[in-house]
């Protein structure tokens, strides 16, 4: 394949990605006057995780008014928590892309294979899939977390005789009707599309690993007047968002500090598991051994009446293999199955994967961290100048939206890009106040929340940075409300 170079002068930034981080990371950069940049974007279509998790039953679990750009609200939301199609068409539409005008600094169908930075002329070099070379000053990976499907390791993966697939990949043309269908996986995406599969099935069994906490979902139609009242009173709309970030905000208090608090809602789980399961195996079976917060809490009103069916069944023996006729479980017993589907979630910590990163003296970003992702402030990695991380290790959160979070990198990077312009090339070096910034924070989590579901946060236990943000998102934006430019040194 021949390469090819653009002859055009560095752009601003290249920003890889087009969902939540990549969109507000572009109207962020335009809107502070930084115009030369471009959006990269592999599939052909925008809205990352919100345009590829189209399975029945998608939405999100933090609500709409909260899952949203502060600077950009939506007051017409027709459910208090948004479906996949309503948020994909806030990105795609009236609110982001076509509202801000970034069609024409999108490339579609356009991945990006390699980028390395070049120390003479301070400026990342990105090679795309079709051999096309880039210039810019910064690069910013909006990427995120929930991009690659996760499969699990299990022998005969790939032998089974009917249709396989994972719940991001959803085959539509698949009919469930009157199949034996598995289900291998428990977390948020399984909670949604199980449900909405199990009266067509004749037989569903459902594989878990460990229970989930589950809790009520306050879920709602938002009426006409509500959406006109928020539409006419700006002042409304923002208080009502402001009070959902509170609500949300206050539960970290739960989880670092007095993880007391959270027995309260153990015990609201339970009951809710009580009231909606009435077979007492499938009780036991869904009743979480681990306690709350070790794993993401989910919240469905109807994923315990589903499982709660005669035709369902409760897998918890582990899987030795997949044959073609189905699954084998660690006993011997062999679980006959039409269809296999897989929710079992994606490779979180494996960012910016499977692109080459090379920094200074060729360092290479798969190497840096191959022990665990670290990043300063969640952003900036050491070695590796004017790269910028969103979404990236130490920032995912497990009780508030992570929109919050992007907006205070999307502030942070547009200083430090900025600041590019005039220092044209900075690279931080970690000293140790910098890694305690990054990591020192998510090391204080009390050993009460450290049970036998942290190895689903955490699966090599050596890789103690990839964890969920504990503590509080808006200590995270005091943070990140400025760089602190002692940190970083000029290489050119």
């Amino acid at each position: 394949m021949t390469k090819t170079r653009s002859p055009a002068a560095p752009l601003e930034a290249i920003i890889i990605g087009s969902g939540f981080g990549g969109l507000g990371m572009a109207i962020q950069l335009d809107r502070a006057g930084i115009s030369q940049f471009l959006v990269l974007e592999k599939a052909a279509d925008i809205g990352g995780t919100w345009r590829d998790n189209h399975y029945p039953g998608s939405g999100c679990d933090v609500p709409s008014h909260l899952y949203s750009y502060s600077f950009e609200p939506r007051t017409d939301w027709p459910h208090k928590y948004a479906r996949q199609d309503e948020i994909h068409a806030y990105i795609r539409h009236l609110h982001c892309a076509d509202k801000y005008h970034l069609r024409q600094r999108i490339r579609l169908n356009c991945e990006v294979s390699d980028a390395r930075f070049d120390t003479d002329s301070g400026c990342w070099q990105v090679t795309t899939a079709s051999g096309e070379t880039l210039t810019a000053h910064n690069l910013i990976a909006a990427t995120g977390q929930l991009n690659r499907p996760l499969l699990p390791n299990i022998d005969g993966l790939g032998s089974f005789a009917g249709p396989a697939f994972h719940s991001a990949e959803w085959q539509h043309d698949v009919d469930l009707k009157g199949k034996r269908v598995a289900v291998i996986g428990t977390g948020a995406s399984a909670i949604q599309f199980v449900p909405q599969i199990v009266p067509e099935v004749a037989q569903l069994d459902l594989y878990q690993r460990n229970a989930a906490w589950v809790l009520p979902k306050d879920d709602c139609e938002y009426s006409d007047s509500r959406r006109r009242w928020l539409s006419r009173l700006p002042l409304l709309h923002r208080l009502d968002r402001a009070w959902q970030y509170l609500s949300h905000e206050v539960r970290a208090l739960g989880f670092v500090h007095f993880t007391s608090l959270v027995k309260s809602s153990e015990k609201a789980a339970l009951r809710h598991l009580d009231r909606q399961v009435s077979d007492p195996a499938k009780r036991a079976a869904l009743t979480p051994d681990y306690p709350m917060g070790c794993k993401r809490i989910l919240i469905s009103n109807n994923y315990y009446p589903a499982l709660d069916q005669k035709h369902v069944n409760i897998v918890s023996d582990g899987i030795e293999k997949i044959v073609p006729e189905g699954v084998v479980t660690n006993d011997g017993t062999l679980h006959p199955a039409d269809v296999l589907i897989y929710g079992t979630g994606f490779a979180a910590t494996e960012f910016l994967a499977p692109i080459r990163i090379s920094g200074l003296d060729g360092k290479d970003l798969n190497d840096a961290w191959r022990d665990g992702a670290e990043a300063y402030k969640g952003i900036s990695v050491s070695g590796f100048p004017n790269l910028y991380v969103l979404y990236g290790p130490n920032t995912n959160l497990g009780h508030n939206s992570i929109i919050y979070m992007l907006e205070s990198q999307f502030r942070y990077v547009v200083a430090c890009v900025k600041a590019c312009a005039i220092v044209v090339c900075v690279t931080l070096i970690c000293s140790p106040k910098c890694r305690c910034a990054t990591t020192g924070s998510c090391r204080k989590m009390p050993a009460a929340r450290l049970g036998p579901g942290l190895p689903e946060l955490v699966p090599d236990r050596r890789r103690q940075t990839d964890r969920q943000r504990p503590g509080f998102t808006f200590t995270y934006r005091y943070m990140t409300r400025k760089p602190t430019w002692s940190d970083y040194v000029q290489v050119r």
